[in-house]
């Protein structure tokens, strides 16, 4: 029974290209409306602040870890290799802290750890709480979490993101090294495979899918739009990288203006970006969501109308 009734919705489906590129352009500017509202803003500072607070002292129980069972340079020069989906103008600060923590001494390096992991804790835990609340704030969730179920879904949310970049990077360096180690050469002509900025994508698609569909509203989201939403989000994190490396080296020389702090200031600028590109993600989500049930409800209404009578 399902084959037909799949095949009977898909003759009914309206195939006019005019029509797709109209409901297209009309979704994509509902969420541009969405994402563009008056206080999304102070959400995008507060991911942003929270995110850059995290992200050293993440760097630092990295190497201090990595230091208990290798080389914490072989920890520099692998999560180095990673830099390079952050733009130049704000590489340079991420290259220097991995420089410095790696040739640090071992007890002060656990020692900082201790101290970092708290930091980072705080400030990550922050940080996808504020996350969470602009997307609920975006989605209009109007069932609320309470103040301990939302602190808990932020809470796992962070670390389900921690065990997902583990798994993921583990996968990632395992295949290169031991495509170094064993000369192993199968993919030859395809690298896009080895590629950061492949593992970078699929990444984030696949978390910020799963994000939006059970994180960013107490009723699980279609799937079809989190998965939708989430590959909106990887591609528009990866071109804001792209395009903030070209917009502080080809348009503007923020080192003029900013001097010293011009490197934190493109940190910054590439951090909202990106925390932009994640909340439009969800946006986009829920406006596919809500086109979906649209299209759903008069097919609904049209099955139940010709359902047979009970007992017939």
């Amino acid at each position: 029974m399902a084959a037909p009734r799949l095949f009977e919705r898909l003759r009914a489906m309206d195939w006019d290209p005019i029509h797709w590129l109209r409901l297209s352009a009309r979704t994509l500017g509902k969420a541009l409306t969405r994402l563009w509202g008056r206080d999304v803003m102070l959400y995008v500072g507060g991911v942003s602040f929270f995110s850059m607070l995290a992200i050293f002292p993440a760097l630092a129980i990295l190497i201090a870890g990595y230091s208990l069972l290798s080389d914490p340079g072989q920890a520099a020069t692998e999560a180095e290799s990673l830099s390079v989906l952050i733009p130049v103008g704000a590489r340079d600060i991420f290259q220097q802290e991995l420089i410095r923590l790696a040739h640090a001494p071992h007890v002060a390096m656990s020692t900082q750890s201790a101290f970092a992991l708290l930091i980072g804790v705080y400030a990550a835990h922050r940080g996808f709480k504020a996350m969470l609340a602009g997307l609920s704030f975006i989605h209009e969730e109007e069932n609320q979490r309470g103040f301990f179920a939302f602190n808990l879904m932020a809470l796992f949310v962070l670390i389900a993101t921690l065990v997902m970049m583990v798994a993921v990077s583990a996968i990632f360096f395992g295949l290169r090294i031991m495509g170094s180690a064993f000369d192993l050469r199968p993919l030859r002509g395809v690298s896009w495979l080895l590629s950061e900025w492949t593992w970078a994508s699929l990444g984030m698609t696949a978390g910020m899918s799963l994000i939006y569909r059970w994180a960013m509203s107490r009723q699980p989201v279609d799937w079809r739009a989190s998965m939708l939403g989430g590959a909106s989000a990887a591609m528009l994190c990866l071109f804001a990288s792209w395009a903030t490396g070209l917009y502080v080296t080809q348009l503007a020389n923020l080192g003029a203006t900013y001097g010293s702090i011009a490197t934190v200031v493109v940190f910054l600028i590439w951090l909202s970006w990106n925390v932009n590109a994640i909340f439009f993600g969800g946006a986009l989500a829920t406006e596919v969501e809500l086109v979906i049930d649209a299209n759903a409800r008069p097919q609904l209404l049209t099955d139940q109308s010709g359902a047979s009578p009970p007992g017939s």
